[in-house]
């Protein structure tokens, strides 16, 4: 059940993953931090090539202070590129309970949007259930720093499985993040979240911020297979949009 998510930059790095056929097919910036923007004009043009064969995401880049009107005002311009996610950083400020109660109008008005918190910033897991309530589609961990290994290195194992539970019980799809490597998949995969999300492991030489690999992403992709062929579990279907399935129908599967 658990899909593939891939982080990518360009439109050529699009037809990589494309041709990999990974479930998600994430835009961000990671020149620019864990969560970093594209320009609108890169998003919209990844958007007409992927052409609704896979759902998109994006970021809206690392909004440090929270501030309700400048995130929202980056997430309905994010949203008017035509992703079908808009993933929103959740950074432990004094404004962050504001943010989410504005971000709840953005979701009333169709956006789709997933949280990310971030694991080793001590998120606020009491936050979910105001993501729940206010509309918000999924919720997802990843990490801020990116030189101190990979999430698991962050966060233990019962400590993710509780983070998936909980969502899940909260009709939020869940996603786990943060300097995956090929040896994060089978543990992870068995916490049943609803997609693990790459990017240095994709790229030449595992740094995040070179080119995708095509050899790698096959690999990472290739792993995830063979995980679910281990534990006998399908992969979530593509005739339906994952950006269109609630949390009923994002269980499933072929």
């Amino acid at each position: 059940m658990t899909g593939m998510l891939a982080s990518v930059t360009t439109p050529a790095e699009a037809e990589i993953v494309l041709a990999e056929a990974v479930d998600i097919i994430d835009l961000k910036n990671p020149d620019k931090g864990a969560l970093g923007n594209l320009p609108f004009v890169t998003i919209s043009r990844i958007v007409r090539q992927v052409n609704g064969a896979r759902p998109v995401s994006a970021t809206i880049g690392d909004l440090l202070d929270m501030d309700p009107r400048t995130v929202c005002e980056r997430v309905r311009r994010t949203a008017d590129t035509g992703v079908d996610f808009v993933k929103v950083g959740l950074f432990p400020t004094s404004s962050l309970a504001a943010c989410v109660d504005a971000l709840g109008n953005e979701a009333q008005r169709g956006t789709r949007l997933v949280a990310v918190l971030l694991a080793d910033l001590a998120p606020p897991m009491q936050i979910l259930h105001a993501l729940s309530v206010h509309g918000f589609t999924g919720a997802m961990l990843d990490t801020a720093g990116k030189h101190q290994g990979s999430l698991t290195s962050v966060m233990a194992l019962p400590a993710l499985e509780q983070f998936v539970k909980h969502t899940r019980d909260l009709g939020l799809l869940s996603g786990l993040a943060g300097s995956l490597r090929l040896p994060d998949i089978a543990p992870l995969s068995a916490l049943a979240p609803d997609y693990l999300g790459f990017r240095g492991a994709l790229c030449q030489e595992g740094l995040r911020t070179r080119p995708l690999s095509r050899a790698s992403v096959s690999m990472i992709r290739r792993e995830l297979d063979h995980v679910r062929q281990r534990t006998h579990t399908p992969r979530i279907s593509n005739d339906i949009p994952l950006a269109s399935k609630s949390t009923a129908v994002t269980r499933v599967i072929c």
